[in-house]
């Protein structure tokens, strides 16, 4: 299937959305100077970051957006609190509304607002709106946790968006899919870099802002600013929810819990300082529920979809991963014990997840991660290609396996990011042996791995078509194209389907369906699909590009 540009004006809303509305800028007086930013249909001078909701429960949703005042900018410090009201309505003419209320922001949030809008219903579409100091926001649309009765649920699932890199033209698709009902961001949200460093915007106009390596609160907040000023990222998050998780770059490159390699104390400062004031940033600019610990640091969470799934998403970055090895051929320690990728907390928590999940009679178990969990290098010859990967924590994964055989675990589906590639893996204790695994019939596989392409970084240089031949567990790879998963859920199977966007060189709402598989409820191992299946019937309609002002407030 292919959806071009033009299928896209005609499907997105009744109204014609127009893609790649001119986002209005993030930072400083230049949204002054673009008369777009003045109207609901190109942002608000107010709302320039756009709407977005997260962290669905059955009977609530975390709502979130920002506040530009007129003589502030983002990132900027000092200046008085805002009251900001908040409507949650059944319908997009925003007249049934359900649930509303007041929150405050203030300079110590950078003007971020952030709601846990309670009493919602199970399996519902909410459309919601913010107004403050006479102006209201865009439109957003959100969707609550299912219920028994739910079992038909899709997933976007998507990771790696690199601002210099390109232009996010898959956020744009996601955001056009009425029948998606959660996206799942898997990390590398944003890039730490400076221009010029993992990609280079000067041809493009994308450079990043500020226009060096992030360090500081400021800076984090100033980079969080400008993706959030994107159009194509704006319209995914305020078309669907969103349940994210970080990776390295939400900090620094391959960081671990007690540093990271792309951290220099001596130029950068204090690791701690720097991990503490990109986190505080995250979690301000992201619609994301705080633990209730109050624990910034503590983002690994659950999320339960009626009998259908339960999703675990995990921290493989800060909550316990020791540093990497030091080399790609440190046998003793890629088969250390100590060394843990999850850290014991963290790994006895997922346990707990999966048995309960078990026991509860949930059908699948979605595990939402960020770093390829089945195996690219063959442990018995001493050496991995990859240590930052689960290759590289080799017990951390035995003892992940050895539950989930021990305790008969099935419908294990681990989904991943962090590659800027696409991978589809049965999960077996050893796939290179074949009296562990038979890749013919798909006999030893205790797991599937579904591997999601970045938005636009850019992909790794790897034989995969020698990998397909050399490693029988490897179903699929794709280490070019650029794109997301669609995770198509029933009772009877869990599908993933491959799509690919034309581009990311331009603007370009264009994309093809790739490849598919499945896995059957019980089996634990892929089957290949020959296509995409059927869009969900009954998806509620998109939020429209502008609403005549109702309510208080008007369009800003």
């Amino acid at each position: 299937m292919t959806l071009t540009r033009r299928r896209f004006l005609r499907q997105a809303t009744p109204l014609g959305l127009v893609p790649f509305l001119p986002a209005c800028a993030a930072l400083g007086d230049a949204a002054d100077e673009d008369p777009s930013c003045c109207s609901s249909a190109g942002g608000s001078k107010l709302f320039q970051h756009g709407v977005a909701s997260g962290d669905p429960l059955a009977d609530a949703v975390i709502l979130w957006t920002r506040v530009t005042p007129p003589d502030m900018a983002a990132g900027s410090s000092g200046g008085r609190a805002i009251e900001v009201e908040w409507r949650v309505a059944t319908d997009p003419g925003m007249t049934l509304v359900v649930a509303m209320g007041v929150s405050e922001t203030s300079p110590d949030l950078d003007y971020t607002v952030k709601v846990d809008a309670p009493g919602l219903s199970p399996n519902t579409t909410y459309y919601y709106d913010f107004s403050a100091l006479g102006g209201r926001s865009r439109m957003g649309r959100t969707k609550t946790l299912g219920n028994a009765a739910s079992t038909h649920v899709r997933l976007a699932v998507t990771s790696c968006a690199n601002y210099p890199a390109g232009y996010f033209n898959v956020y744009r698709m996601i955001a056009a899919r009425a029948d998606v009902d959660l996206v799942l961001h898997l990390g590398d949200y944003l890039y730490e870099y400076g221009n010029g460093t993992l990609g280079d915007g000067s041809a493009i106009g994308r450079l990043p802002a500020p226009d060096r390596e992030v360090v500081t609160l400021e800076d984090y907040r100033l980079r969080h600013a400008q993706y959030k000023a994107d159009a194509d990222l704006q319209e995914a998050h305020r078309q669907h929810p969103f349940v994210a998780i970080w990776d390295d770059h939400e900090v620094s490159n391959n960081a671990y819990r007690d540093g990271a390699a792309n951290h220099q104390p001596e130029s950068e400062g204090d690791w701690e300082l720097r991990k503490q004031n990109a986190m505080r940033a995250y979690f301000e600019w992201m619609p994301i529920r705080l633990a209730a610990s109050g624990d910034v640091q503590r983002i690994y969470r659950e999320f339960a979809w009626g009998d259908l799934f339960d999703l675990i998403v995990l921290d493989t970055r800060f909550a316990g991963r020791v540093a990497r090895i030091s080399g790609n051929c440190d046998a003793a320690g890629i088969g250390d014990p100590a060394r843990s990728l999850l850290g014991a907390e963290q790994q006895a928590w997922l346990f707990d997840r999966l048995r309960g999940s078990k026991s509860r009679g949930a059908r699948w178990r979605l595990i939402g991660q960020q770093v390829m969990f089945g195996q690219l290098s063959d442990a018995r010859e001493g050496c991995v290609t990859h240590p930052d990967q689960w290759d590289g924590y080799a017990q951390s994964r035995a003892q992940v396996l050895d539950l989930i055989v021990t305790e008969a675990i099935d419908n294990v589906v681990i989904l991943t990011g962090d590659a800027h590639s696409s991978w589809a893996f049965d999960i077996s204790e050893n796939p290179f042996d074949a009296a562990t695994y038979d890749p013919s019939t798909g006999e030893g596989s205790r797991a599937v791995e579904f591997v999601a392409p970045a938005v636009s970084s850019p992909g790794p240089i790897l034989g995969v078509e020698e990998m397909l031949q050399t490693h029988p567990h490897l179903k699929f790879a794709d280490v070019t194209k650029h794109g997301y998963v669609l995770l198509d859920l029933t009772p009877e199977r869990a599908q993933a389907e491959w799509f690919f966007v034309t581009t990311v060189n331009e603007p370009l709402a264009e994309e093809q369906f790739s490849v598919a598989f499945k896995t059957l409820s019980g089996k634990n191992r892929l089957v290949a699909v020959a296509s995409a299946s059927a869009p969900r019937a009954g998806a509620a309609a998109l939020a429209p590009a502008d609403l005549t002002p109702s309510g208080p407030g008007k369009p800003s």
